[in-house]
């Protein structure tokens, strides 16, 4: 078992788009609109996280290929008690950029919960309300030259 060999693939334009949410306590959710996070605006870091990220796929998972990605965005929006993230990943590519996306939004989610965990935890240091869900690939694309 190996890599699997693309060579004999065509460089086409590639693209994919995953999303996923993180659930939060009230209290954190006024915090984070209000400005008030103590590591500061998780949103930022979490961008510039799930970028680096996309970027390191193939560092990640063995049998992803290293691919030049030509844009990584990421978006945030707010809901009362979830934030969603979204992670769109291009490429011209013999292999799909699908795998980047989805590690892209998932640091994005993890970082997030990293900055905010001080003010989820119970009493007992636990996350009782706090969860990451709904990681998917919600679109994926390549164009036929």
């Amino acid at each position: 078992m190996g890599m699997v060999d693309v060579s004999e693939k065509p460089v086409v334009r590639r693209k994919a788009e995953a999303s996923g949410k993180i659930y939060l306590a009230s209290r954190t959710m006024d915090l984070i609109r209000d400005g008030k996070i103590k590591k500061g605006d998780p949103f930022p870091v979490a961008e510039l996280a799930a970028m680096n990220a996309a970027k390191l796929t193939h560092l990640l998972i063995p049998h992803c290929h290293q691919i030049p990605l030509d844009t990584v965005n990421v978006t945030f929006h707010m809901e009362p008690d979830f934030v969603e993230a979204a992670c769109f990943v291009s490429a011209q590519a013999r292999t799909g950029v699908e795998m980047e996306a989805l590690v892209g939004v998932s640091i994005a989610l993890n970082t997030v919960w990293d900055m905010v965990k001080y003010l989820e935890k119970d009493p007992k240091g636990q996350y009782p309300a706090t969860k990451i869900t709904d990681v998917m690939v919600i679109k994926k694309e390549k164009s036929s030259k």
